[in-house]
């Protein structure tokens, strides 16, 4: 069984002002560099064997932080970016309401997470791996495994799966 820790990444300034980002390179504020802090001392001892991060900043800040304090390396998979939202990014909700989304359709991002995951599982089976990821790409990987979308998570959240023979389940 391969358990996969999957992450929010820290805050961001967009974050805290209710912005959308997508594939919006965003780097994480001061609260999101101690909510990594955090989370890296939560995971350390946890036994984790590797770490994984989106190409995007506000992922790979997160991951760097954890992994440095677990001493191991981050390996970026640009598959683990946020959905690209095209023209909504950098709006509030209230400005999305007055604009038709063009961008990256919810199956093609489900897709394009659930074929990282997989790939990441097969990688390191039978370990524990931390993903630092985005709230959408968990969302799809939560709709796949429970067949709805949770809540978006808190950044620096952890919602975990194990993955045995391909497939997936939530971990409590």
């Amino acid at each position: 069984m391969t358990t996969l820790l999957l992450v929010r990444h820290g805050e961001t300034d967009w974050n805290a002002a209710g912005r959308l980002q997508g594939h919006t390179d965003r780097p994480l504020n001061e609260y999101g560099r101690s909510q990594a802090e955090a989370l890296a001392e939560r995971l350390a001892g946890d036994g984790i064997d590797a770490v994984y991060a989106s190409d995007l900043a506000r992922a790979r800040e997160t991951a760097g932080i954890v992994a440095a304090r677990l001493g191991l390396p981050v390996a970026v998979h640009a598959d683990l970016r946020e959905k690209n939202w095209g023209n909504w990014e950098g709006l509030t909700a209230a400005e999305r309401e007055r604009v038709e989304l063009v961008g990256e359709t919810t199956a093609a991002h489900r897709e394009r997470t659930l074929r990282v995951l997989h790939w990441i599982a097969e990688r390191h089976a039978g370990e524990r791996v931390v993903v630092v990821t985005h709230g959408g790409s968990i969302r799809r990987a939560q709709a796949s495994v429970l067949g709805v979308a949770l809540p978006v998570l808190d950044n620096c959240a952890v919602w975990a799966v194990a993955c045995e023979g391909g497939l997936f389940r939530p971990i409590d």
